[in-house]
């Protein structure tokens, strides 16, 4: 019988979630996931917060909170909204898990180790100012 692992976009712990977010990767996976199940096969949905990044820091900092407690925040309300919308997730995890970095790692060091990453440098555009781009 064939398995299937449905994921979707991993949300950014930095706000609520809105409806484009529900229409546009999550009530689709939901559904499909449900229609798997529906005719017997196995299927799980998997999802979780995405916890690094930028864009936390910078909403931690204009809340006057640390990152961790932006998360921590935010983590609990998109699963809540999820839950109160009737998308349904087999797992709901985050990104700061320890889990969640070993097998990052993990994964990676294999890839290193295969020959298939390998390191070089290369020119990237830089915004000196905002709208002016330079090499």
């Amino acid at each position: 019988m064939s398995r299937y692992l449905i994921t979707s976009a991993l949300p950014y712990a930095n706000g609520p979630i809105h409806i484009g977010h529900l229409a546009g990767a999550y009530l689709p996976a939901d559904i499909f996931t449900r229609f798997l199940k529906f005719k017997g096969f196995d299927a799980i949905h998997i999802c979780g917060t995405d916890e690094h990044g930028v864009a936390i820091t910078l909403a931690a900092y204009k809340e006057g909170i640390s990152p961790k407690e932006l998360v921590d925040k935010y983590h609990d309300r998109i699963k809540k909204d999820f839950e109160l919308m009737g998308i349904e997730f087999d797992h709901f995890s985050r990104t700061s898990r320890k889990i969640h970095h070993e097998i990052s790692q993990s994964f990676f060091l294999r890839l290193y180790e295969k020959g298939y990453l390998e390191k070089r440098k290369v020119k990237q555009f830089i915004a000196r100012r905002r709208g002016s781009f330079t090499r």
